[in-house]
């Protein structure tokens, strides 16, 4: 009996690359135009997938609106496979969140068109989300078809697997063993039978029960419709071979594998580089667009949702379509070769340009909504908004216009960080005798930090009183809070953990490491060519106050100067760490080295909405080149927003916004700082021999990419007496920026973005209360998002427990991720999230 072979002709869209998202789009004007009218010309072509995304046919139809109603016929009918992402993005660089909506709004648009394909596909990223069965399963999608991240030994006996997340809900998955284009040039000649064809089926039926059917996905980068594909598959089908194949799709495909008790299951993340490249160092590359993309997700989730959810309680609006445009945006950035920077300078500052036209309109919606609110409460308010619906208390930075000198906020602890003088400047006055320049008075901008406790989801109001701050003033050479002293001594930097103790000489340095890589890889050059290390410390600044204190250091690296500040605060058990550092080197890599001593050869970094236990080496490091790795299988990881490791002296975290990158080892926690590399690709790296990665026909220089001018990089630091999974999710809580504060003032109207511009106030949002709290969550679960519901007036509050203990779920409606109701658990399992319908 003849094995059956699936050829699903398809098309890969890269949004943009070496090339411009207007080169991409340009070209997709042609092809998608040529599809449509050739698939409803040619109804022997069954069906065309498109890359799984919908963004390609959001912009296409802006476009050509003519087209639309072809489109939404061919969709409907499942001659087009379009969706269920809106872009195929990367998951191990952005928040989970971001995957979530990304599917959320690409399923929308593909179902309003006529369907989104019912299959998370994920073709070409550089390693999986250990989170994406599940996220799948509730997005209704049971099956997912994926090329990267699995050892050959997981799919030598079946290629088709049941893929399982950290909560234990599985999804049917198929790996692409030979990637999208095994069928890309698919011909019925004698050469290309026996030199192509013939061998790629031989060895995916070998890895395949014989029970089971063949993938053999048929497209590449780009490509136009194959045309001729019914011909040829006809002409396979009239040779006497020992395979039968049909033109489908992956729909059909995974419907005919019978994924029966024998099937493995494979847990978690997919990030394995022995058959197909993970780039495990891309995280590191243009670090600042990962920055400036973790600070724009944290805006739009952590704050102006949340923000807009209180404001339309208050009777203001929620700006749905604001938010959904600047989210469509944001995943256009996160495209597995936007976000992880292997591309031209062109299309990265493209990139950059995009996240801050974002940022821009996020900044503008948080001003207006805080001014709303501010103005309800009352004249001259100053509030502070705490965006987490839990009890909370939080050191915040408040921003204080006043013709006063000396100014406090009332009944707050709290510190004077900064006090600016700022002239008041001109004003015109028209007169009889003509226009006259008329000086206007001075005013004070102070910058104070002050402990806030919250009950919950809500604001406070503060007033202010001519008093004397609490001044940051000159101190020893040693700083301490509640939980640690930082000391400098002769050189030397030494931490102390005051619960019990312990002690941590010369506690963190830097490395700087010649990198002979490019945009996808960080590369070592030979056995001589050794890392640098930063000498001893230099002491810059030291300065105390009852609630915060600061030392600042200076230490040289490779001959370039890194300008370090070390903060505590009262009641904080993170310790603040900001570097500076003006980059002149090219091809180097910056990393910082916390010393310690692991304790179990294990580290572990967030990822969804639990922990992902990693091995410090890699058990193929000594046998990848003979076991045929396409690249070796260094232990560096990606993290979503913190690492933690394990010590002999309690455990050690760092909690970051947008430094994606560590390696722990016996002795250190390794932080990537920045790489600073000048080319898009280049050949046979030492940990990645062969062609380049991407194009391996052109060279692509990229001056921007070596990083050059100044960077400031902060993140914080955490020395707990043991490892406490919701211990490190508070700490996560605490760095988060999910307070805002506000003052309605008319002294500066620079301040903000749209501080000087004329705002009606809402009705309804007069007199309001001076102190409010909607809501307050048990401290056991942890917040994903709070967000209107896309299809109601409801919230939609996705909560998450990353522990392994069973936790209760407060008595709300539940719903999927498709936002419509499913049963309502009253517990919520190990490592599992909840999505709750909240009518405030």
């Amino acid at each position: 009996m003849k094995r059956k072979v699936y050829v699903v002709p398809h098309s890969h869209w890269d949004r943009e690359w070496y090339f411009s998202q207007e080169d991409s789009n340009v070209i997709l004007s042609q092809n998608m135009n040529f599809l449509l009218d050739f698939l409803d010309a040619h109804a022997e072509f069954p069906s065309y997938v498109f890359d799984g995304q919908y963004s390609v046919m959001h912009d296409f139809l802006a476009k050509y609106p003519e087209k639309r109603e072809l489109a939404e016929k061919l969709v409907a009918a499942g001659r087009l496979k379009i969706g269920p992402w809106y872009t195929q993005c990367d998951t191990l660089l952005n928040q989970t969140e971001s995957v979530i909506r990304n599917l959320l709004l690409g399923k929308m648009g593909a179902d309003r068109l006529g369907g989104a394909m019912a299959v998370g596909y994920l073709p070409d990223i550089f390693g999986q989300n250990a989170y994406l069965p599940s996220i799948f399963k509730r997005f209704g999608l049971e099956n997912a078809v994926l090329q990267r991240g699995l050892y050959t030994a997981q799919v030598a006996e079946n290629l088709n697997f049941l893929w399982q997340a950290p909560n234990g809900e599985t999804v049917q998955a198929n790996n692409l063993y030979f990637g999208y284009g095994p069928g890309k040039f698919l011909a019925a000649d004698a050469t290309y039978l026996e030199q192509s064809l013939l061998p790629i089926l031989d060895k995916l039926a070998e890895m395949t029960p014989a029970d089971t059917p063949l993938l053999l996905p048929a497209g590449g980068d780009q490509v136009l419709v194959r045309t001729h594909f019914p011909q040829v598959v006809a002409a396979l089908n009239a040779q006497d071979l020992p395979y039968e194949f049909v033109l489908s799709n992956y729909e059909e495909f995974m419907s005919a594998v019978n994924f029966d008790s024998s099937v493995k299951t494979i847990s978690g993340e997919l990030t394995a580089c022995q058959k197909s490249r993970i780039h495990n160092t891309i995280r590191s590359q243009r670090v600042d667009l990962k920055m400036l993309n973790a600070r724009v997700e944290e805006k739009i989730y952590q704050q102006l949702e949340p923000l807009s959810v209180l404001t339309k309680k208050l009777g203001g609006t929620y700006p749905s379509s604001w938010i959904n445009d600047c989210l469509r945006e944001l995943f256009d950035a996160h495209a597995h070769d936007s976000l992880g920077g292997c591309n031209s300078d062109e299309t990265n500052l493209a990139i950059k340009h995009r996240l801050l036209k974002i940022e821009r309109v996020v900044d503008g919606y948080i001003n207006i909504l805080k001014k709303q609110i501010a103005r309800g409460v009352g004249e001259n308010a100053i509030l502070a908004f705490n965006l987490l619906p839990k009890a909370l208390t939080k050191n915040v930075k408040f921003v204080l216009f006043t013709r006063e000198k000396t100014v406090r906020l009332k009944g707050l602890t709290q510190t004077l960080l900064k006090q600016d003088y700022i002239s008041g400047g001109k004003a015109v006055k028209a007169m009889a005798d003509g226009e006259h320049e008329i000086e206007l008075p001075g005013y004070y901008r102070s910058e104070i930090l002050a402990a806030v406790s919250f009950d919950g989801f809500g604001y406070r109001t503060f007033e202010l009183e001519n008093a004397a701050p609490n001044l940051l003033t000159g101190c020893q050479s040693e700083i301490s809070n509640d939980f640690y002293e930082v000391k400098f001594d002769k050189g030397n930097l030494t931490l102390t953990r005051l619960s019990d103790g312990a002690v941590r000489s010369n506690w963190f340095d830097f490395e700087d490491a010649t990198d002979a890589g490019d945009s996808y890889d960080y590369s070592p050059t030979d056995e001589d060519a050794l890392p640098t290390f930063s000498g001893h410390f230099s002491l810059v600044k030291s300065q105390s106050s009852a609630l915060v204190s600061q030392l600042t250091i200076l230490s040289v690296l490779s001959g370039q100067e890194i300008l370090t500040e070390i903060t505590l605060e009262k009641g904080s058990k993170g310790i603040k760490i900001s570097h500076k550092i003006n980059n002149q080197r090219k091809n180097h890599r910056v990393r910082v080295r916390f010393h310690g001593e692991n304790a179990e050869g294990v580290s572990y970094g967030d990822q969804g909405f639990s922990l992902q236990k990693r091995q410090n080496i890699n058990p193929y490091l000594t046998t990848w080149r003979e076991e045929g790795f396409v690249e070796s299988p260094q232990a560096i990881y990606p993290l979503e927003r913190f690492v933690c490791v394990p010590e002999l002296t309690g455990a050690v975290s760092l909690y970051t916004k947008g430094l994606k990158e560590y390696e722990a080892t016996a002795d250190s926690l390794n932080l990537t700082l920045f790489r600073a590399v000048g080319l898009l690709g280049r050949d046979d790296l030492a940990w990645r021999p062969g062609r380049a990665s991407g194009i391996n026909n052109k060279i692509v220089e990229t001056p921007d990419a070596q990083m050059l001018g100044d960077w400031q990089f902060d993140y914080v630091y955490q020395w707990a007496d043991q490892l406490d999974v919701a211990e490190q999710y508070r700490a996560a809580e605490q760095f988060a920026s999910n307070v805002l504060t506000y003052q309605l003032q008319s002294l500066n109207s620079f301040e903000e973005r749209l501080e000087r511009f004329e705002l009606p106030q809402p009705e309804a949002m007069k007199n309001l209360p001076e102190r409010l709290n909607l809501l307050t969550l048990p401290n056991h679960l942890f917040v994903s998002a709070f967000k209107k519901a896309e299809q109601s007036d409801a919230s939609i509050l996705r909560v998450f427990n990353p522990t392994e203990e069973t936790v209760k779920l407060p008595d709300f409606a539940q719903v999927d991720l498709t936002e419509k109701l499913t049963d309502s658990l009253s517990v919520l399992t190990e490592r599992d999230f909840a999505n709750l319908e909240i009518k405030l």
